[in-house]
């Protein structure tokens, strides 16, 4: 980590509380790459963990599947921002953003409560989606309407790719 930068834990909860400074300093941040990656597991055992009610198989596949859709999530921001909507930024970018915009979901850990469930199943997505933008738009160095635009085109290739693949 370079000097004044912030600490893990500081990234994830700046990230948490949607800062853009926090997802500045990420994106530059070349070391970051394995905190990110930190990020994206992290939150995938407390998938799993918050899961373990619907079943082993469940929490299985949420730990399991996590990094993997991360990288190409990641790719696929990275190739619709920068191809189509003047995006500058490298794949490491994105990949750093992406993987810190996941950090409100440690509170899956609490999913299998049943009254915070399907409070936080209702809310963590949007919370993640929210984070997913900042750090997209930060990221590219696009305004709003551009990321929004790179977040559509992105979700029609996945879910292409899903498809077919």
């Amino acid at each position: 980590m370079s000097e004044g930068a912030s600490s893990f834990v500081e990234r994830m909860v700046g990230a948490t509380f949607l800062s853009v400074d926090t997802f500045e300093e990420v994106e530059h941040d070349e070391n970051a790459t394995g905190q990110a990656a930190m990020v994206v597991a992290i939150v995938a055992v407390a998938r799993g963990v918050g899961a373990w009610g619907e079943g082993p198989m469940t929490a299985s596949f949420a730990a399991v599947g996590a990094l993997g859709h991360w990288a190409i999530w990641a790719g696929i921001c990275y190739l619709v921002g920068v191809n189509f909507f003047g995006g500058k930024a490298t794949w490491g970018e994105l990949l750093r953003t992406l993987g810190f915009a996941q950090s409100p979901g440690v509170l899956w850990i609490f999913a299998f409560i049943p009254i915070l469930g399907w409070p936080l199943y209702a809310l963590l997505p949007l919370w993640v989606a929210v984070a997913g933008f900042i750090a997209i738009r930060q990221a590219l160095d696009i305004g709003n309407t551009k990321t929004v635009l790179t977040i559509l085109v992105a979700l029609g290739v996945s879910g292409f790719l899903e498809l077919f693949f």
